[in-house]
């Protein structure tokens, strides 16, 4: 693998069922653009279930199939992507031992989501090592793919910066090889005069000067050679940074824009709140549940004018109501112009015109199950290729390759 790794995505979902609006809107269409302009790995993250529901695993294989689905029914393309399931590549549990060989335990108890998540989840006994050590799990997830860049949310950014971390750890204690400068030095002159020139000059800015702008021209100019060996761009990117050389690149976090999808309470949307609208949820169920959503309760009588930014409804409009219709539901509620019905009803039809392709896909899809499980498994075997691949540079590095 060369360093167009800088093109590798990866990103998973935990396996909770069928995905509702807000998994779309929140990470499914970031999705569906990426797929088109890096090269993605999205997996289950069916490991990660176990971390906090431990006790009660009877769903957890059907959920996945469920989630794949969804992802297939909105547009995720197996031939623009590669989706697999996380437990079917154990390559993730092997580097995620190795790595907690090195890995201090503060860094793990420091991550803000694991006292964050005790306090939300008390009635669960997450006094566990796979809880605690499930931060280090998601950077072998990350690590073992050389993926470079992982799309999350700002909540999220502590465990990139742990993987990070764990990456720089790693490559400081087993990057260095025998003879390594020299190695170096001789990569160089691979470059041609005029590269190699242009080389010494960047790594001198950034060693001498902290030029960050320098270190990226740098892996610029190495991710552009097409003559020089895979051992040898690494050995070069790691001289570049002062370092040893570098055998697990550090990701980056590729923020992703905050859902706005609410939920039917207003709140956000999640299964745990009671309030989601399933992405292939039956039309009359749709209906139901957004005809009885709660509205502004200043609005007890149809004769009473209301405000918008305190009704739910009007969230669903900032995201499905074109201007024209949003300035109609604004006068009308302000007016008493309009009952709430029939403020729903617009919003109602633009949910159920957004559903409905993926709905039918679904339908296809849940009538060929064999074909979602070839899909998987032809996934599995990419995405276990390719962990296969980094894990050998591992233990090489390690020296635990015996062969």
């Amino acid at each position: 693998m060369t360093l167009a790794a800088n093109k590798r995505v990866l990103s998973g979902m935990r396996p909770t069922g069928q995905l509702h609006l807000g998994h779309y809107h929140g990470v499914l269409k970031n999705w569906l653009q990426l797929q088109h302009e890096y090269e993605c790995f999205f997996f289950v993250a069916d490991w990660h279930a176990l971390t906090t529901g431990y006790e009660d695993t009877s769903g957890i294989g059907a959920s996945a199939f469920d989630i794949v689905v969804d992802w297939l029914s909105v547009g995720i393309n197996p031939s623009a992507a590669t989706i697999f399931v996380q437990s079917r590549v154990p390559e993730h549990a092997e580097l995620h031992l190795l790595l907690s060989m090195i890995t201090p335990i503060s860094w793990l108890e420091r991550v803000p989501t694991y006292k964050d998540q005790q306090e939300k989840l008390r009635e669960r006994d997450l006094s566990t090592y796979g809880f605690l050590g499930y931060p280090l799990l998601q950077s072998a997830d990350i690590l073992i793919y050389k993926a470079a860049h992982v799309p999350v949310g700002e909540d999220q950014v502590a465990h990139i910066e742990l993987s990070r971390e764990v990456a720089r750890r790693f490559n400081f204690l087993y990057g260095r090889e025998k003879g390594f400068e020299e190695k170096a030095l001789a990569a160089v002159k691979k470059l041609g005069k005029r590269n190699a020139s242009l080389y010494e000059e960047l790594r001198k800015r950034y060693q001498e000067e902290g030029a960050a702008e320098a270190l990226e021209r740098g892996q610029a100019l190495l991710d552009g050679q097409q003559n020089i060996s895979l051992g040898d761009r690494e050995r070069l990117l790691g001289y570049l940074e002062g370092g040893g050389k570098v055998i697990l690149p550090e990701p980056r976090a590729l923020l992703t824009p905050e859902s706005k999808m609410p939920g039917l309470d207003g709140d956000k949307m999640s299964k745990s709140y009671n309030n989601t609208i399933g992405l292939r949820e039956a039309p009359d169920v749709v209906r139901q549940k957004m005809r009885t959503m709660p509205t502004d309760p200043a609005r007890v009588r149809r004769t009473d004018p209301g405000d918008p930014a305190r009704c739910p409804v009007w969230k669903f409009h900032q995201i499905y109501s074109p201007p024209d219709v949003q300035q109609w539901a604004q006068e009308g509620c302000r007016t008493a112009g309009i009952g709430c019905l029939d403020c729903k009803a617009p919003v109602i039809e633009a949910v159920l015109k957004e559903q409905a392709p993926i709905r039918e896909r679904s339908e296809e899809f849940l009538a060929e199950p064999d074909s979602v499980r070839a899909i998987i498994d032809e996934g599995c075997e990419a995405a276990r290729k390719a962990a296969r691949e980094t894990l050998d540079e591992v233990r090489q590095a390690m020296n635990l390759d015996y062969r």
